[in-house]
């Protein structure tokens, strides 16, 4: 059998697979430059990681979408009344409070960050013969890599890091049943690492990308919110790990398909500087509003915010559409029947 690679080798391997291992070479061989930066957080650390990565990869679904005729007509009642919805949502959010508005949202962001990783095991267990028994441990694999790291972090509000602000999750110590929630953990995984090497010498097939996905998963997730307790290291492995596959995976469908709006061919410099100039001009354009309608904390607006303060009600909800739709429409426009 074939790998199921989504594009080619070349292209799956580094932009796909490898960022998870990647991260988290750079995080266990630069632990002390890691826990040093963690203090000062620079604005060009801020600028690559949140921006031109975290808000870039939301815009990618521009081009799958809205940026695509046939798309847009196949789903233009969706692609018309989400953001509308998103907003109106937000602002529903917003009356009960800024807290109840972070937290909702945080919720349904780890949902997405989730739901990613599964996307893309199914993507690369498409070819393989499926039975009730083997689609269970696939989805027990994956859901236990992601759902265990949250109820770490549910079940310890100690963590330095957060998903938007703080206490935006619903917090529950209970050390019994952690220890228990942890043991069920390390079976699950020594489960699949045991039965992957079985398989691996019945069959002499090893899915490459799937176990890599799910390995990758496992790793970064794991160092990322249980192992480590540093704000940095939590971003490096939760926005690279998410944000650059989603961008590729985006380029690599639009490229391979032809629709009327066409990006330019992966071989043409100009066509992939042309998708990441997007990006970056629409990551950019949106974070900057963010700072000097709403946050004042790269750039100096005192004046600016000071008079917005009480527009906030309708400016957060607002600047936050473009996240929340990606957020839904994401989990529309990859279902397919096959």
């Amino acid at each position: 059998m074939k790998q199921p690679w989504i594009n080619k080798p070349k292209t799956d391997i580094p932009f796909i697979l490898f960022p998870q291992f990647f991260v988290l070479g750079i995080v266990f061989f630069c632990q002390d430059f890691l826990k040093e930066a963690e203090e000062k957080y620079s604005f060009f650390t801020w600028l690559l990681l949140i921006v031109f990565i975290d808000v870039a990869h939301v815009y990618a679904t521009l081009f799958k979408t809205y940026f695509v005729k046939e798309e847009f007509v196949k789903r233009k009642k969706l692609l018309l009344v989400l953001p509308l919805f998103c907003f109106l949502v937000g602002f529903l959010l917003f009356l009960f409070g800024a807290k109840t508005f972070w937290s909702v949202l945080a919720y349904v962001a780890v949902f997405h960050f989730i739901r990613q990783q599964y996307g893309f095991m199914r993507l690369y267990s498409r070819n393989e013969i499926k039975t009730k028994w083997t689609v269970f441990l696939d989805n027990l694999f994956i859901y236990t890599a992601t759902g265990y790291p949250m109820i770490f972090w549910f079940m310890n509000p100690s963590r330095k890091f957060t998903w938007f602000v703080e206490d935006e999750f619903f917090s529950y110590q209970n050390p019994l049943l952690l220890q228990f929630f942890t043991w069920c953990y390390f079976l699950i995984v020594g489960f699949y690492a045991v039965r992957t090497v079985y398989f691996f010498i019945k069959t002499k097939y090893f899915n490459i990308p799937k176990n890599a996905i799910i390995i990758g998963t496992i790793l970064s997730w794991y160092f990322g919110i249980v192992y480590f307790n540093n704000d940095l290291v939590f971003t490096l492995l939760n926005v690279v790990s998410h944000g650059i596959p989603y961008m590729a995976l985006i380029y690599f469908n639009q490229r391979n398909n032809h629709h009327s709006f066409q990006i330019p061919k992966l071989s043409s410099f100009l066509g992939i500087l042309f998708y990441i100039g997007m990006l970056l001009l629409f990551a950019f354009t949106e974070e900057y509003l963010w700072e000097i309608l709403v946050w004042n904390e790269h750039f100096s607006f005192n004046q600016s915010v000071d008079s917005l303060v009480k527009w906030q009600i309708l400016l957060v909800p607002l600047l936050t559409v473009p996240q929340f739709t990606h957020y839904i429409l994401d989990g529309y426009i990859w279902k397919s029947r096959k």
